[in-house]
């Protein structure tokens, strides 16, 4: 039996809780031109600046639930804000934490917006081109979601539904490339929708408007645990997936501080404290590995 959109929105709240370079210069003396190194190499790193300032500027979509959402007091909450206040407190500096639209927090870091992004980024080849990932803080391997009794045993199942997933996301490529095999092989999805926020999908999902949600596990498992009436997981995607780990990102350049941010998350790791924060927000345990979660050419 599906239920009805009327009965899951009756609960908004409880599941919208998701160097620069300088030129070169010349320095003209009488007797000759001496070249300036780039002012790049005297500027202090950004660990160094949020150290010397005393406050870290961090960027986070908070409309990823059970990660980092917003709550009914209007703050920050989630299996991700648990991580980043030790890491703020192992940095002994104050947090001036940024709730911004997905679709602006990879720009964003690349601008000097933010420090570093503390959202769930999901790994995949063309980002670890671009961005510093820190050590992994899930495995979010990719599935799909259905209303309550609408089953679905395997991805080639989704052949003729309508198929939601978020815009940017790393679901949107997945779930393009799985429409374009099902087409390959006679079938492919009857609309690929996009939507501002994974929230937005749920919604969609629970009224009918869609009828498969394309997401990671760790979210979907948490949604389905707190609205068991209303949603049930399907079948995984395999298709187009290659990196299934979720970390957090810094600029290229700033190793340094993706260093420190990984060495925090395994230190977590290693005493027991990250996997308390997941049996917390989850129910249930990820391993994080050391290595091999990252493409071989990764920053």
């Amino acid at each position: 039996m599906k239920a009805s959109a009327a009965n899951f929105n009756a609960e908004p709240r409880s599941f919208m809780m998701h160097i620069t370079r300088r030129h070169f210069g010349l320095l003209a003396g009488a007797a000759s031109l001496t070249a300036l190194t780039p002012f790049s190499a005297f500027a202090a790193g950004t660990l160094d600046k949020i150290k010397k300032n005393g406050v870290a500027i961090v960027g986070t979509e908070a409309a990823f639930p059970p990660f980092e959402f917003v709550d009914d007091s209007g703050k920050i909450v989630g299996y991700g804000k648990d991580i980043l206040d030790v890491v703020i407190s192992d940095l002994g500096v104050k947090l001036n934490q940024l709730d911004t639209p997905w679709q602006g927090i990879l720009p964003g870091v690349l601008a000097g917006n933010f420090d570093f992004i503390a959202t769930t980024v999901a790994i995949n080849e063309e980002r670890a081109k671009k961005y510093a990932y820190t050590a992994p803080i899930a495995n979010g391997q990719p599935y799909s979601l259905v209303r309550k009794g609408d089953s679905l045993k395997t991805e080639k199942e989704l052949a003729g539904k309508v198929v939601g997933t978020q815009l940017a996301s790393s679901t949107e490529p997945i779930a393009k490339e799985l429409d374009a095999k099902l087409k390959a092989d006679g079938g492919g999805f009857k609309e690929l929708k996009l939507y501002t926020a994974f929230t937005d999908c749920y919604t969609a999902l629970a009224s009918g408007e869609i009828d498969v949600v394309i997401q990671s596990l760790p979210s979907l498992a948490v949604l389905v645990k707190e609205h068991p009436d209303s949603f049930e997981l399907a079948a995984p995607i395999e298709t187009g997936v290659k990196w299934t780990y979720l970390a957090w990102v810094t600029r290229p350049e700033d190793k340094d501080l993706r260093d420190f941010i990984s060495s925090v998350i395994y230190k977590m790791r290693d005493d027991g404290r990250l996997y308390e924060l997941q049996q917390k927000w989850f129910g249930f345990r990820m391993d994080i590995p050391n290595d091999g979660y990252l493409p071989p050419d990764a920053v």
